[in-house]
């Protein structure tokens, strides 16, 4: 039966293959020829060599921008990781109304982007107005507008993942522990916490993926502004590639080293878990 299955394995691949390339392969690879070109559209392109990767530095915002995205990304993953983990420790201690909470700080994920941007734009502005400036008026402020943004829109989605991993501890393990002189404190640090690291892996990459990506709050909610000192990668890309004519060429060759950045995190990613798994 198995035999005879194998000889339709190409006939039920082919399709998926067909679909695979014509939406992933050829465009990524095009996207790779197209950033060693100097083109306005992809029918004029002409091969320039290296001279795009070289123009990526011939000015500070790809540098500034990078190093925007590593500090937003870095702080977003200590301060959304921490109110979700205690946040998830109090709903899992029996309170009533639990599962209304649960509701409640989970919806800001399933809001978009540029939704999110722009109401947190009108709520920090009109805190701001009161002392005669605004979002724009210092980097710092969009910096920590783009952290409280985040952190609204993530904590409830690794709050229900730390509650999962919570919920998977056994109750007689803690309560082993309670009868052995064990402090809460103990418990947490010693029990709960090696207990859910799972959780925290996941929660840890998903957090640093989402905010090293970030671009749809960025646009709606500094727009780059004031003069790009708070634009991320993604939103410098977008504005390299769109915002400037002639280069198009360096938007493409700053998409593709934004790809090997992704890439790169996600591979240690998975070394990280598969060790993690070997471990265990």
């Amino acid at each position: 039966m198995n035999k005879n299955l194998s000889k339709y394995f190409p006939l039920f691949v082919l399709p998926t293959l067909a679909a695979f390339a014509a939406a992933f392969i050829v465009p990524f690879v095009m996207g790779l020829y197209l950033s060693f070109c100097k083109f306005t559209t992809v029918g004029n392109a002409e091969f320039t060599g290296f001279a795009n990767y070289a123009r990526i530095f011939s000015n500070n915002d790809f540098t500034n921008a990078l190093w925007f995205t590593v500090k937003f990304t870095a702080v977003s993953i200590i301060t959304v990781n921490i109110f979700a983990f205690c946040l998830a420790l109090l709903l899992t201690k029996g309170i009533k109304g639990t599962n209304v909470f649960r509701t409640i700080f989970f919806m800001p994920n399933l809001i978009g982007g540029i939704v999110l941007g722009y109401i947190w734009n009108l709520i920090i502005n009109g805190v701001l107005a009161s002392f005669g400036v605004d979002i724009t008026y210092k980097a710092e402020y969009g910096f920590w507008g783009l952290v409280i943004l985040t952190n609204w829109q993530m904590i409830g989605y690794m709050m229900v993942i730390y509650i999962a991993g919570l919920q998977n501890i056994p109750k007689e393990l803690i309560q082993a522990a309670y009868i052995d002189g064990a402090t809460h404190r103990q418990a947490l640090f010693k029990i709960t916490i090696p207990m859910v690291m799972p959780s925290v892996t996941i929660c840890t990459f998903l957090t640093l993926t989402n905010a090293f990506k970030l671009f749809d709050q960025n646009l709606a909610l500094t727009a780059g502004a004031p003069a790009r000192q708070t634009s991320m990668l993604a939103l410098d890309i977008y504005n390299t590639f769109y915002g400037r004519v002639g280069w198009q060429g360096v938007g493409q060759a700053k998409a593709v080293i934004f790809f090997l950045i992704v890439a790169l995190i996600a591979f240690i990613q998975l070394r990280l878990t598969g060790q993690r798994e070997e471990r265990a």
